[in-house]
């Protein structure tokens, strides 16, 4: 668990319930499972109360301990564990940048001192405005396309300094840039285009793969 993560300094709201439509979509996860199984739902749970606040409250943990008949301490168990579950309220673009070492050979410590120059803030802290929100995660996956950041749900990969101040200035401005190679890579081809296979086409896609 990254140190980032909790933060025992956090206002906590008293209460917390699904809305009508959440709830619902909890019902049919837990309604996968067999008679005292439920339990094993908690991570979906979670994540739906993520999606509802935007952060997991312990409110939330001790709501879902009640629906899934469970103690409440299994529930803090799981969220604290995963660093997928935001212990504390994050920016409406909570920023993941990743600085393993194949981002960090491609220099994942300019995209991250850019997103620390542009939006005034350190690893962990939110802008005051509540729009931003950073932190230092392991491998996102995307290791051919690195450096990358994952912006809330969206990967913007083959990053540098530059291009991540750019990107963070169409965010500010509430402008959502194409997810994927913000210099236009196809995929996982080579930085130039594909050297093989070229006679390849993705359905629906105009382009040579």
């Amino acid at each position: 668990m990254s140190a980032d993560h909790d933060d025992h300094s956090v206002d906590q709201p008293t209460s917390f319930i699904f809305s009508v439509e959440n709830l619902e979509q909890a019902k049919a996860v837990i309604a996968k499972y067999p008679a005292g199984r439920q339990a094993s739902g908690v991570i979906p749970l979670l994540y739906i109360a993520q999606r509802q606040a935007g952060w997991v409250p312990r409110a939330a943990m001790d709501y879902i301990a009640g629906l899934l008949e469970m103690p409440p301490i299994r529930v803090y168990e799981v969220a604290t564990f995963y660093t997928m579950f935001n212990l504390k309220p994050v920016g409406k673009y909570h920023l993941q940048v990743c600085t393993t070492t194949p981002c960090w050979l491609r220099g994942s410590d300019a995209v991250l001192d850019a997103c620390k120059r542009k939006l005034g803030i350190g690893v962990g802290e939110r802008t005051s405005d509540g729009l931003f929100s950073i932190v230092e995660v392991e491998c996102l996956g995307a290791c051919v396309n690195a450096p990358l950041i994952q912006v809330n749900d969206d990967f913007y990969e083959d990053l540098d300094g530059p291009l991540t101040e750019k990107l963070l200035t169409s965010l500010a401005r509430g402008e959502v840039p194409p997810k994927g190679s913000v210099i236009g890579r196809q995929t996982s081809a080579p930085i130039g285009g594909p050297t093989t296979l070229t006679t390849l086409r993705f359905e629906g896609d105009g382009n040579a793969a």
